[in-house]
């Protein structure tokens, strides 16, 4: 497949396997590349869920490859298992039914800040960009492959779009795959920035106004229009027949 992007149009028309697999890949890029650790769910509304398969890297999935479960964790569609800790996206959605899409992973800076326990500040603009809120769950409870210790940190969340899982790794919400990508890479870059500026012996002081934080956060994700479809257009132009399954 070619697509030859116009300012009317920047994407091909996307089916929700599509748009599953170009996350992934696109994170993947991004930093969220811990081996086979992850999981992303798009929410179907019907009781099952879209979800990445185990055994396959993120830059190696296919739309073929994307799976069906139910809220149990079953495997109602495809030809892969479930990731072991997909009960974290279970019981997310259980809990909290209008989440549309989830992703979870273990990127480096992200990691490292929520095995320190800490929130960074956002220190500039582009760490912001994403909008949400972001909470630290400062508890460890085992694994989220158990479902009581999935639920625990869900419920610990409360109403916030992502977390910094203390022991574990990053969790991102939103309604959309581009709002998903937007607030993951804007939270890793938030975090490895925070990181240099406290090695370099700065103050994590943030020099952006209140006023832009809370504009900010209160957004949804879907503001800064362009950033997801550039990141899929490289996608695409790396593997032209990715979306000819």
């Amino acid at each position: 497949m070619t697509f030859e992007p116009t300012a009317e149009k920047l994407l091909p028309d996307l089916r929700p396997k599509e748009e599953l697999v170009l996350l992934a890949r696109t994170l993947w890029r991004e930093g969220h590349n811990d081996h086979l650790a992850g999981h992303i769910t798009f929410n179907l509304g019907d009781g099952t869920l879209l979800c990445n398969p185990w055994l396959l890297l993120w830059n190696e999935i296919r739309p073929r490859d994307v799976i069906r479960i139910d809220l149990d964790g079953n495997v109602v569609e495809g030809d892969w298992p479930a990731p072991l800790g997909i009960p974290l996206h279970l019981e997310l959605h259980k809990l909290r039914p209008g989440v549309a899409w989830a992703m979870h992973n273990h990127p480096l800076f992200g990691t490292v800040w929520a095995d320190m326990g800490e929130v960074p500040p956002p220190m500039d603009q582009s760490s912001s960009l994403g909008g949400g809120e972001l909470v630290l769950v400062n508890e460890y409870g085992g694994a989220v492959n158990n479902a009581a210790s999935a639920r625990r940190a869900v419920e610990l969340m409360g109403g916030a779009d992502l977390a910094l899982l203390a022991g574990h790794g990053v969790f991102v919400l939103g309604g959309s795959a581009r709002a998903v990508h937007q607030r993951a890479v804007a939270l890793e870059q938030r975090c490895q920035h925070a990181t240099y500026i406290r090695n370099a012996g700065g103050a994590l002081n943030s020099p952006l106004p209140a006023e832009f934080r809370r504009f900010i956060e209160a957004s949804d994700g879907e503001g800064f229009h362009g950033f997801w479809e550039a990141m899929v257009r490289q996608e695409l132009r790396e593997a032209p027949d990715l979306l000819d399954d």
